[in-house]
């Protein structure tokens, strides 16, 4: 790690940023790094950051929520970490024209879960939408945060950094048994894989989405079907 991300990290530590968080504002710098190559990142003005900017959209391609973390990322670098504030006004966030999401039926969301790979994809899909979860939550979530005593499942770090607890159902209960017995995970609830391994370690976003994507892509072959499949 370079020292300017070293001084990236250190700061978004100290203001206590969340891991993901921490993750992606970094990435977002690398990537920046990389497109100019030549000058360091703290010799960049206000043109090169204007041109980068529009270089997100126009040749990546990115999605506005995409391109929102990028910025957000480099004016954290350079108002906060650099001080160098006259920059803020360079970087505006992306305006996003909001659409009304499609809400899926109880019957649709059976449906989608039944459309699930495996046991840990079906159980994963459960989770999410028995608990109405976060991905980011799902990804954190451990064994220790399921309270089958109190029939709650505990949120050490949910959106802004609040934690909450949130019913537990029966059936739900039910399923997260079953797949205990079958996959025996030790610390994180939905572990993720290390050089292609099964690891004690939190699975990647990616991993949401292509179970997600699976079982809606096995579910609308129908002409009916509402159920959106995830853009790859």
């Amino acid at each position: 790690m370079t020292t300017l991300l070293q001084r990236m990290h250190d700061e978004l530590v100290r203001r206590n940023y969340a891991a993901t968080t921490i993750r992606t504002y970094l990435h977002a710098l690398r990537t920046c790094e990389r497109y100019h190559r030549g000058p360091r990142l703290d010799q960049l003005g206000a043109t090169a950051l204007r041109r980068y900017h529009a270089h997100l959209f126009r040749e990546k391609k990115l999605a506005v929520g995409t391109v929102g973390l990028h910025v957000a990322a480099l004016r954290f670098f350079f108002v906060r970490v650099l001080k160098r504030r006259a920059l803020n006004e360079e970087l505006p966030t992306p305006k996003r024209h909001r659409r009304l999401p499609t809400v899926l039926s109880p019957d649709e969301v059976r449906q989608l879960i039944a459309g699930a790979k495996n046991l840990y994809h079906r159980t994963m899909l459960m989770t999410l939408s028995g608990a109405g979860l976060r991905r980011s939550e799902l990804l954190q979530l451990k064994v220790a945060d399921i309270d089958s005593q109190r029939m709650v499942i505990r949120i050490e770090r949910g959106k802004g950094g609040h934690g909450r607890e949130v019913p537990l159902s029966p059936t739900l209960l039910t399923a997260l048994r079953e797949y205990y017995r079958w996959m025996r995970p030790q610390t994180y609830l939905f572990p993720g894989q290390e050089h292609g391994w099964r690891a004690d370690r939190p699975l990647t976003s990616r991993c949401i989405w292509n179970a997600v994507r699976f079982a809606a892509k096995a579910v609308c072959s129908g002409p009916r079907s509402r159920i959106p499949i995830p853009a790859p």
